[in-house]
Order: structure tokens, then sequence, then C-alpha cells
């Protein structure tokens, strides 16, 4: 449940937060570090109401140190963990760059998601998601074909150890089903604010967490299970907590 609005949600729709040894309430973007969790809504809103209304400090029960800015730097930590897991999808030979290299992916079908750079030239994008249209479903089982623009092309630079990258294919590989997954929390982020939230996404053109399984055919192993298992029992913990604390409040 998310301690804002009081609302049931998946985990994969919230983010778990704990108290730092320093009292500082941190992010826990991976749902692993110790000591209680409070879990909000992955909103950049929904970050900035819960400092707002010092929803940390009532969810904890004790003083804490919450930064003003947690709602930015907590996109930056997004888009870090986004750029991470691209680059470790381009050292296991998962990604390829440049506009001819990703034409090519996207003719001979080895393509399952495609990047463009948010401040990539119009023209190009254009020409490579046509390309891509004349192929969509062929690598996906007839699912929609991710593309993905939420990396700058600085960002892409720094994820891929090249310059001046504006377009990039994803290859099929255990790595791009960590790729696409922190790609779709982070559009969730920035775009959950909308009055429609799944149409933003949708038109985003970045598959759900299940087309990053079809995709990517890879089974969690028992440490992610467990770990997901936790999750789910903190959240329902978490949401006892938070009706208790609005029957005090009422």
């Amino acid at each position: 449940m998310c301690a804002v609005t009081r609302q049931v949600r998946p985990t994969s729709e919230l983010i778990r937060f704990v108290v730092a040894p320093t009292g500082e309430v941190v992010a826990d973007l991976k749902r692993k570090l110790p000591g209680r969790g409070l879990w909000v809504t992955a909103s950049h809103a929904m970050i900035e109401q819960a400092v707002r209304r010092r929803v940390f400090a009532k969810g904890f029960k004790r003083d804490v140190k919450v930064s003003p800015t947690l709602a930015q730097d907590l996109d930056g930590l997004l888009v870090q963990s986004v750029c991470d897991a691209l680059a470790i999808a381009a050292k296991a030979r998962q990604v390829v760059s440049g506009f001819g290299k990703v034409e090519t992916a996207l003719k001979s079908r080895e393509a399952v998601a495609m990047l463009h750079a948010a401040d990539g030239a119009a023209d190009g994008i254009r020409k490579l998601e046509a390309v891509s249209r004349q192929f969509d479903g062929a690598a996906t089982g007839s699912r929609a074909f991710p593309v993905i623009k939420v990396l700058s092309s600085e960002e892409l630079d720094l994820a891929l150890g090249r310059s001046n990258v504006i377009h990039a294919a994803l290859l099929a590989g255990p790595a791009g089903r960590t790729f696409l997954s922190r790609c779709q929390i982070l559009v969730r982020y920035r775009l959950a604010d909308d009055g429609d939230a799944n149409a933003a996404i949708a038109g985003a053109a970045l598959a759900d967490a299940d087309l990053a399984e079809t995709l990517i055919d890879t089974p969690k192993d028992a440490a992610d299970h467990a770990a997901d298992e936790q999750a789910a029992d903190e959240v329902r913990a978490n949401a006892h907590d938070v009706e208790g604390l609005g029957r005090l409040n009422g």
C-alpha cells in the first residue's frame, strides 16, 4: 500500500524507502536494504507529496532526514540504474549502436527493442521507426516492439562508452530483461502523474514486464523470487500501519 494515497498497488508500481544509519531516508530501488521499509507510489509528484506532508516521519514513527529534492534526486538514480543496465548489456554484446548497425539489426530481425536519444534528430528516428514497423512483431511474437526514448545522447554515450550515440538496438539476451524492466520503472515514474498513465506508457512504446519476460527468456533466480515475496509481505504489513495511522489522524 502506498503510504501517501493508502491505495493498494503491486510492488512493481511502488518504491521502497528505508532509513539509513545516519537517519536519512533513502530509496531502496533493488528492495534489498535492511530495515523496515516504507512504500510510496513510483511517481515524481507522489514523492514530492510524501516529502511535503512529512509522510516519512509519520510512517517510520521517528525523526528522519529527508532531502527537499528527493523526487528529483530519485529521477537521477533511476536514470543511472537504466544506464548501468544498458552498460551491462553492451558488455555482453547485446547492444549495437549507430544508424547503419541498428537498421541491419532491424532488417535481420535480431533487434528486440530500439533506443533513440531523447534529444536525437527527428529525421533519423522517423526513418528507423519506419523500418521497425516493417518487421513489427517478428522478434516478439507479434507483440508491441519497444521503442525507448528515455535517455539523452550524453547518457547513451556514457552507458555505451562511445561518443555521439543517437540510435541503438537491444539484441536478445539475459541482460536485456533487466534493462527493459528498469526503463519501465523510469517511464512510469515520469508519466504516472498524467491523467492516463497507462496510455502515456503505451504511447512511449515501452512494453510491460511481461514482454520483457518474453523477449529475454531468463527465469528469475531463487534470490529474486525471495526478494519479491519479502517485498510483498512488507507491503501488506505497511498497509496495516498506514490504515492505523489514518484512523489516528481521522
